[in-house]
C-alpha cells in the first residue's frame, strides 16, 4: 500500500542521537538502527566482525535521544504526528510536550499534536528506553513469572515486549537488542478527514465474475462532508461522504465481469489490478489480486488434510522461512530483500513463511511477493516464549493485530494467518509450565483466542490456523513428531542427531519447519574472520555458530557420512553439501507422498548477519550450494530415488505439479569410480496433473559394488534434470581423481563469464567459488568421464576491462584427498 499526503511535513533524513546521560553524540538517519549509527560515526566496532558482538552490548543497556527541528508557516488547524515501525519502548516529545508513550513496534501512532505547535521552528524528540530494562521491569510486574527461551534469548525477557522477537538473539541471530524507528514519521495535517484503512473482501460466483466490496474507514475530528473516490482498473466512482465526528465506514463495491486471475508461482499468470481510495488531501493506493484461498482440512484415514486450493486447484507448497533481512534495519532495503526473493522464485519456489520471531514486513515485501507469486504464510509474531496474558498485554495485541491485518490482508499473496510460532511446544520446555501446565495453558489460551478474534473480526474472510506446529484447532499435542493432522515441525535429524533416512521415517501433511546446517561460504567468513581464525573451533567461528552443539553436530555427521575434508576450506564446502544432501533427502520423499503431503517449507532461506545456520542463501544474498539442489529437487517436475524401508529396492518418484499430464522417458545408469556410465534401464512414464507416480524401481543387486546409481530424464513438457544416488555412505566410496578442466571466457555482449568445466574421471558436486560477487546459471553439479558442463557466471558489477575473477573449483574427490 502507498499513501501520498498533500498537507505533510515528511520527518525522515538526519536527526541528532544521543545517548540520554549526554556522553555520547552522533547523527542518525531514520527509518534507521542506533548501533548502525554508531558504527557509521566510530563509535562502535563493526558487530558482525570477529566478536565485537561482546563489545556493543552496551548500546541496548542505555536510552537514547532521538531530535531534530523544523519549520511550520502555519500552525493553525488540526496536526498529528504518523508513526510506524517505532522500536519499541519510546517517548515522543513535541516542543517539550510529551505526546507519545509507545511500546509495541507493529502498531502505527497518530497523537494529535496540535496544541503543542507553533508557527516557526519546532522541535519533536523520541526517546528510545532501553529494552532490557523495560523486559525486566515488566516481568516484574506479572502476576507469576513467564518464562522464555534462554537459549534463543541470551538478552532476557524479551517475551515482555511487543518487539522483534530475535533481536534478543536466536540460535542463527547477533543477540544485541538493536532499537531505532524502521518506518515512517510525518507531521500531518487533518483536513475534514483522513483514511485510517482500506480493506477488501472479494465474492466470486459461479460464472467467473468476482465482486470487490472495498470499506475504507475514515475519521475525522468533527463533522463534515469530504469528496472521496474509489478506482479500479478504469472505473473511478466519487461519493460525497458525510463524516462524523471519530471513524465513519464507506463501502464501494467494484463488479469484475472478466477477471484475469492472481496464481501462484508456476501455476498461472501473476495479475494484479491498482486499487485507490482518494480524498482531497490523501491518495491510499493497494495492489489487488483477484483469487480464492482456501485450507482443506477435512479427516481422511490418516488423520486429517491440509492443503492449500488457490481458485479451486489444489497447490503443492515449496517454499523456505523467512526470517528477518539483517539484524540491524539500516544495513537491509527493498533491493537486497528483493534480490533474496527472486533467488526463492528461481529455485521454483511458491511460498514464503514469514516467522513468528520478526516482523510483518513492510508493505513493498508484500508487493514483491504478490508480483513474484509467492503465497505467504504468515505468522503473528510469538515465537518460541510464553507470554503474558494481562488485560494490558491482551488489549496492546489487539490493537496490533487489528492494525496489521487491515494493513496486510488484501494481498493476494497472503495465503494463512498463524497465530504463533511453537507456543504449544513451548509449555513443555520449561519448568514452571511442567509443574503448573493448566495456569499456563489458559494463559496461552488467552492470548490464542485474543488474536484470534482480533484477526476474524479484522479479515472476516482470510484463513487463520492457530499455531506452528499444530495437529487442529484447539488440539495441543505433540506436532513435531505426530505426522497424521495438521503441519508439522520435524527437527529430529538435527536436534536429536538422527541419520538422514530418518527424514523417510514421517508422513507429513505438510511441514513447515525442518533443516540441517552449514557454515556460511568462504567469501562470506572472510569479512568477518581473520585468517588466523578460520578454523572451527576458533573463538570466533564459535561466537558466528549460536546453536549449541552445531558445529559438532556439523562434523559429526561428516563423520558418519563422508571422508574428513582436508583443510578449512573443504570442511565449509562439505557442510554445504551434506546440508543439501539432508533437505533433499526429506523433500523427494514427502513429495512422492503427494497427495498425503501437500507442502514442504525448510528452514530457512535467509540469513540476518554472517553466521553458520540452517540457510541456503548467505548473509547478502549468494546462493549456498543447497539452494542449487534445492531449485532442482523443487522442479515443478521431478525425479528422485527413493529407497525402500528394506533397503532391497530403490523406486524412482515422478513428480508432477503442473496443471497437465506430463510424460517422462527415464534413463537410468551406473557410474564407475573412473567415471564411466554403464547403461542400466529405460523407463517411461505418466503423471496426471498435481500427483506422484512411481515411474519404474530397481532391486539394489542390480547395483555393482564400487559404483554410483545416475539417471537422466526429459518430461513431455521440456523440463529434465539428472541425479544420482549412493547406496551407502559417500566415504565408502574409493573416489578417484576428477580430473578437472576449465577453460574460461569474457562474453563482452552482457559482461558474464563462461567456464566449460570437463572431467576426466568422475566428478561429484563440483561447486565453482569465487570472491567476485554475482550469479551461476549453475553450479555444484555432477560430470562423467569426459563430460564437459558450460556455466555462465554473471557479475553484479561490471569487471574492469579484461579482468577475469579468479574461480576455485571443490568436487568430492579433491575436498576428502590431500593429493
Amino acid at each position: 500500500m502507498t499513501t501520498s499526503n498533500t498537507s505533510s511535513i515528511d520527518l525522515s533524513g538526519s536527526w541528532r542521537l544521543a545517548s540520554a546521560e549526554g556522553d555520547v553524540t552522533t547523527s542518525i538517519t531514520l527509518p534507521g538502527d542506533v548501533h548502525t549509527a554508531l558504527h557509521a560515526a566510530r563509535l562502535i566496532a563493526d558487530p558482525y566482525f570477529g566478536r565485537n558482538e561482546e563489545q556493543v552490548q552496551w548500546v541496548a543497556h542505555r536510552d537514547w535521544v532521538l531530535e531534530r527541528a523544523f519549520q511550520l508557516e502555519d500552525a493553525e488547524g488540526d496536526w498529528y504526528l504518523d508513526i510506524d515501525y517505532l522500536d519499541t519502548v519510546a517517548t515522543v516529545f513535541v516542543n517539550g510536550f510529551a505526546v507519545l508513550s509507545a511500546d509495541n513496534c507493529f502498531r502505527r501512532y497518530r497523537p494529535d499534536v496540535s496544541s503543542m505547535l507553533k508557527a516557526g521552528e519546532n522541535t519533536i524528540r523520541v526517546v528510545l528506553h532501553s529494552s532490557i530494562a523495560a523486559g525486566a521491569e515488566r516481568q516484574g510486574r506479572q502476576p507469576f513469572y513467564v518464562p522464555y527461551h534462554q537459549g534463543n534469548s541470551p538478552i532476557a525477557n524479551g517475551n515482555m515486549l511487543r518487539k522483534p522477537q530475535c533481536h534478543f538473539g536466536w540460535d542463527w541471530n547477533i543477540a544485541i537488542a538493536p532499537l531505532g524507528l524502521y518506518g515512517k514519521i510525518a507531521l500531518k495535517k487533518l483536513e475534514t478527514a483522513r483514511i485510517e484503512h482500506v480493506t477488501t473482501r472479494q465474492g466470486h460466483s459461479l460464472n467467473g465474475s468476482v465482486e470487490l466490496q472495498v470499506t475504507a474507514t475514515l475519521f475525522a475530528k468533527e463533522p463534515g462532508i469530504v469528496p472521496m473516490h474509489f478506482a479500479l482498473d478504469g472505473e473511478r466512482v466519487r461519493l460525497d461522504v458525510g463524516v462524523n465526528a471519530g471513524e465513519t465506514v464507506v463501502n464501494h463495491i467494484f463488479y469484475v465481469e472478466k477477471p484475469r486471475l492472481w496464481w501462484p508461482s508456476g501455476s498461472g499468470e501473476q495479475a494484479l489490478y491498482a486499487l485507490t481510495v482518494d480524498l482531497p488531501s490523501e491518495v491510499v493506493t493497494k495492489q489487488i489480486g483477484l483469487r480464492t484461498v482456501e485450507l482443506v482440512t477435512t479427516p481422511d484415514a490418516a488423520g486429517s488434510r491440509f492443503a492449500f486450493r488457490v481458485n479451486d486447484r489444489e497447490i503443492f507448497c515449496r517454499g523456505a522461512n523467512w526470517i528477518p533481512a539483517d539484524a540491524l534495519f539500516s544495513l537491509s532495503s527493498e533491493e537486497k530483500t528483493e534480490d533474496l526473493l527472486q533467488s526463492a522464485k528461481a529455485a521454483n519456489m511458491n511460498m514464503i513463511r514469514v516467522w513468528g520471531g520478526g516482523f510483518y514486513e513492510h508493505d513493498w515485501f508484500y508487493d514483491l511477493c504478490d508480483r513474484l507469486g509467492l503465497m505467504v504464510w504468515q505468522d503473528f509474531m510469538f515465537a518460541c516464549n510464553l507470554y503474558p496474558s494481562t488485560e494490558d498485554f491482551l488489549d496492546n495485541v489487539a490493537l496490533e493485530v487489528d492494525y496489521q491485518v487491515k494493513r496486510l490482508a488484501s494481498h493476494p499473496s497472503i495465503a494463512l494467518w498463524c497465530g504463533d510460532n511453537e507456543l504449544v511446544g513451548a509449555l513443555t520446555w520449561f519448568d514452571e509450565p511442567k509443574r503448573d501446565r493448566d495456569r499456563y495453558l489458559v494463559s496461552y489460551d488467552r492470548l490464542n483466542r485474543t488474536i484470534e478474534q482480533a484477526m476474524k473480526k479484522a479479515a472476516p474472510g482470510a484463513i487463520w490456523w492457530p499455531s506452528s506446529p499444530s495437529s487442529g484447532y484447539l488440539d495441543f499435542g505433540d506436532a513435531w513428531h505426530a505426522d497424521g493432522s495438521g503441519d508439522m515441525h520435524y527437527w529430529s535429524v538435527w536436534h536429536e542427531n538422527k541419520s538422514f533416512d530418518n527424514y523417510r521415517s514421517v508422513r507429513p501433511r505438510f511441514c513447515s519447519e525442518f533443516g540441517f546446517q552449514s557454515y556460511t561460504s568462504m567469501p562470506v567468513i572472510k569479512t568477518y574472520a581473520d585468517h588466523k581464525d578460520m578454523n572451527v573451533a576458533s573463538p570466533v567461528m564459535e561466537l558466528h555458530q549460536k546453536n549449541a552443539g552445531g558445529n559438532e553436530r556439523i562434523a559429526g555427521t561428516m563423520f558418519r557420512y563422508f571422508r574428513f575434508p582436508k583443510d578449512f576450506a573443504n570442511f565449509v564446502y562439505l557442510s554445504q553439501i551434506q546440508q543439501g544432501l539432508a533437505i533433499k533427502t526429506a523433500v523427494e520423499y514427502w513429495r512422492s507422498l503427494k497427495p498425503h503431503c501437500m507442502g514442504t517449507i525448510y528452514w530457512q532461506l535467509n540469513d540476518t548477519w554472517p553466521v553458520a545456520s540452517w540457510s541456503s542463501l548467505d548473509y547478502g544474498g549468494r546462493w549456498k550450494a543447497m539452494h542449487y539442489l534445492v531449485k532442482r529437487f523443487f522442479q515443478p517436475i521431478a525425479v528422485a530415488a527413493i529407497p525402500s524401508e528394506d533397503g532391497k529396492t530403490i523406486r524412482f518418484s515422478l513428480v508432477n505439479d503442473t496443471l497437465s499430464q506430463v510424460s517422462a522417458d527415464l534413463s537410468i545408469s551406473v557410474v564407475t569410480m573412473k567415471g564411466e556410465r554403464k547403461h542400466l534401464k529405460d523407463a517411461q512414464a505418466v503423471c496426471t496433473p498435481e500427483a506422484a507416480v512411481t515411474a519404474t524401481a530397481i532391486d539394489v543387486s542390480d547395483i555393482p559394488e564400487g559404483t554410483l546409481l545416475a539417471w537422466r530424464f526429459t518430461a513431455s513438457n521440456g523440463m529434465g534434470g539428472e541425479g544420482h544416488y549412493a547406496h551407502g555412505t559417500y566415504k565408502a566410496l574409493e573416489l578417484e581423481p576428477a580430473g578437472l578442466q576449465v577453460t574460461r571466457e569474457y562474453a563482452e555482449e552482457d559482461g558474464s563469464v563462461c567456464l566449460n568445466v570437463t572431467a576426466r574421471g568422475l566428478a561429484l558436486f563440483v561447486m565453482i567459488e569465487t570472491e567476485t560477487d554475482g550469479k551461476y546459471c549453475d553450479n555444484v553439479f555432477d560430470l562423467a568421464a569426459g563430460e564437459t558442463r558450460r556455466i555462465l557466471f554473471t557479475p553484479a558489477k561490471p569487471l574492469q576491462d579484461g579482468e577475469l575473477p579468479e574461480f576455485r573449483f571443490y568436487d568430492l574427490h579433491s575436498c576428502q584427498s590431500a593429493d
